[in-house]
């Protein structure tokens, strides 16, 4: 039995490994429409094409099946680590699938125990990206040999040579050995499902002889099957013969059986009725139970079992542990053992995967702003606590901790996205929040600051920025990270082809939470193929004071609902940000001043209905599309004095004071 995990374009690959292992099969007629737009359900029925931008079926197969959750399908990234199997000439070959995302990078540090191999796939035209950095160098540090996969092979501005000297200089950059280096390479279209070891051989168009494309000897993904069966060493290092024990990497909720403590086996054997003892990283014992339920796995489905062992990856049920959020250290990274066969020393926790700090910190309150309670169900401090608390126990990279008051929580991450994610989901859970603006976690520098005196010295987190911008457009895209204290290391033409720029630049993660998420598409004027990614490289000195230079506010005086009217004349004031017909209260921001000082507005003035005609009074009123932001823009572009309000079904951003804006004018400040 195998394991291994992917990186770039790794889940429309594993997407096929699934079909052709025979692991998912096609699905019917009537099973596509339950999975295609209801705009061309029609086509299915008549037995014409089906195939729309948005459709989830392919070639009658599910598209992207390992990306189960909503978010990730809307968003188009992988956000949760995802396990699954397939059965290849009787071997069983077990895959974890794992986000690309630095944002997301606990989801690969806690599933590392459970691989013995690792498939890293990279564009055969963009070739080693941030990303693929991040998840490589983690594999290498837990000395696991790597299997490459050039993916996207049979495009015409692929560049296989480059790639491939490009991946080796990465893999020295990262410190692998010779036998790590001594990497296999396939050439792959996931995309058509074929995969070969040598690059596929370009050939003249026959009608065109201007065209030409990649042509593949190969149309089936026998030939990565056949590499993971030789490259991948089998578990034999574990021993079925001892105690049973299991590093738990994840936990899942069933409605019928309770928690779910998945991983993978390290030794022995488990049979349902045995009784296991928790115990956390310092080997204490934080729960007890007997096994239910044991589940294995198929393709996506739960294949419940009586017997499994060391090698295996399964899903126990009947643990009781206790609750981690509250300091009792159940949860992920817990040690399931069966309390006899260990000798004196009695047993031990098994070794976790360090996990990288996080870097970006929020202050969730919650909603108190006069539109409070409309809109979603869960609104008490209490109810918001107890569910964040919930998820620190399975989100590895998430730390909870006291807020400044005591109905909030400072909440860390790894960045805007990770954070950002976190709240999309609650708000779809029906809560209502507030949320503080994102900072960076500061530590004190330990030799200039011994003590950790707050007056002291600090290190704040730098990330390694990777930008690939058009040529045209790098000018900008420097000038803005350097403004945010950015150091560029390094400047590259032709990267990934022709009028194209590569840049390396270490900036701190406070540079980058306003950056990412609006100004990269205005500096690169909306270039799709324009990209920016960034990893923690670790903590420096703090770099000073920057000025993002935001323009000041336009904030609402009034409560009530908002008129074309009243807007019209306002845009001169600068960008508004609301809709006319859009609920405002005092202290809601509606829009960015042209200048630097905030100005209070009324949105909500009604033209005046009278029987006297005036000029002017059939005056067509025209309004420029307001800016809308989405949560995490929101969160970045908020001002320290701000606050975002999360409902179900809005995002506002508000001041954290609003008595000001009831009086017209900003509050007065207080002597020091």
């Amino acid at each position: 039995m195998s394991t291994f995990i992917v990186d770039h374009g790794k889940t429309t690959l594993v997407d096929q490994l699934l079909r052709q292992s025979g692991t998912v099969e096609q699905l019917s007629e009537a099973e596509q429409l339950m999975y295609t737009p209801s705009s061309s359900s029609g086509a299915v029925a008549s037995g014409s094409s089906n195939i729309t931008a948005d459709s989830q079926i392919e070639d009658g197969f599910i598209k992207r099946l390992m990306d189960s959750n909503e978010l990730e399908r809307e968003r188009g990234i992988t956000i949760l680590s995802k396990c699954t199997s397939v059965d290849y000439e009787g071997n069983l070959i077990n895959i974890v699938d794992t986000p690309g995302h630095a944002d997301f990078g606990g989801e690969v540090e806690r599933i590392m125990s459970m691989v013995d191999g690792v498939a890293l796939i990279v564009d055969a035209t963009e070739g080693p990206m941030t990303q693929t950095r991040f998840v490589l160098s983690k594999a290498l540090a837990r000395g696991l040999r790597p299997l490459v996969v050039m993916n996207k092979a049979d495009r015409s501005t692929a560049r296989p040579s480059q790639v491939e000297s490009d991946l080796f200089d990465l893999f020295a950059t990262l410190g692998a050995t010779d036998e790590q280096a001594d990497y296999p390479i396939l050439y792959a279209s996931a995309k058509q499902g074929w995969a070969q070891d040598t690059p596929p051989k370009l050939v003249a168009s026959s009608t065109d002889s201007t065209s030409s494309a990649f042509v593949a000897e190969s149309t089936t993904m026998t030939p990565l099957f056949n590499l993971i069966m030789s490259h991948v060493p089998p578990p034999v290092h574990l021993d079925r013969t001892g105690p049973f024990s299991m590093l738990t990497v994840q936990i899942e909720a069933d409605p019928y059986v309770g928690m779910l403590y998945l991983g993978r086996i390290q030794s022995g054997v488990l049979r349902i009725g045995d009784t296991l003892h928790a115990l956390n990283s310092e080997g204490v014992k934080v729960g007890e139970g007997k096994v239910k339920k044991l589940f294995g796995r198929r393709g996506l489905a739960r294949v419940e079992k009586d017997v499994a062992g060391a090698g295996e990856i399964v899903s126990i049920a009947g643990i009781k542990c206790a609750n981690s959020g509250s300091g009792g250290g159940g949860g992920v990274n817990v040690t399931l053992v069966h309390p006899d066969g260990w000798g004196a020393e009695g047993p031990q926790p098994l070794p976790t995967t360090p996990i990288d700090p996080p870097t970006i910190s929020i202050h969730v309150y919650p909603n108190d702003s006069p539109l409070a309670g409309r809109e979603g169900t869960k609104l008490t401090s209490q109810v918001i606590r107890d569910r964040i608390y919930k998820e620190a126990e399975t989100n590895v990279a998430l730390t909870v901790l006291p807020g400044p008051t005591s109905e909030s929580l400072e909440v860390r991450g790894r960045g805007v996205l990770h954070l950002g994610v976190l709240l999309e989901t609650l708000r779809r859970e029906g809560f209502e929040l507030s949320v503080g603006p994102p900072k960076a976690v500061m530590i004190p520098d330990p030799e200039r600051n011994p003590e950790g005196k707050a007056s002291g010295a600090w290190l704040e987190p730098i990330e390694e920025v990777t930008v690939v911008v058009r040529e045209q457009y790098a000018g900008s895209v420097v000038q803005k990270l350097t403004m945010r204290k950015g150091d560029m290391k390094s400047y590259e033409a032709g990267e990934p082809e022709e009028g194209w720029i590569k840049i390396v630049l270490d900036v701190p993660a406070r540079g980058l939470i306003g950056y990412m998420a609006g100004d990269f598409g205005n500096d690169t004027h909306g270039q799709g193929c324009a990209t920016i990614n960034h990893i923690f490289k670790g903590y420096e000195a703090y770099r000073g004071p920057m000025d993002t230079g935001r323009n000041g506010a336009l904030i609402s005086m009034a409560s009530g609902e908002s008129s074309g009217y009243s807007m019209a004349p306002l845009q001169a004031r600068g960008t508004l940000f609301i809709h006319p017909q859009t609920q405002v209260y005092p202290g809601m921001v509606i829009g960015e001043s042209s200048k630097a000082a905030e100005l209070y507005l009324n949105p909500c003035i009604k033209k005046q209905l009278t029987n006297i005609r005036a000029a002017g009074a059939d005056e067509k009123i025209v309004l420029a599309s307001p800016r809308i932001m989405g949560l995490e823009e929101s969160m970045a572009y908020m001002g320290d004095d701000e606050l975002v309000e999360i409902t179900p079904s809005t995002i506002r951003l508000r001041k954290k004071d609003m008595s000001a804006a009831l009086k017209g004018r900003p509050a007065k400040a207080k002597a020091k």
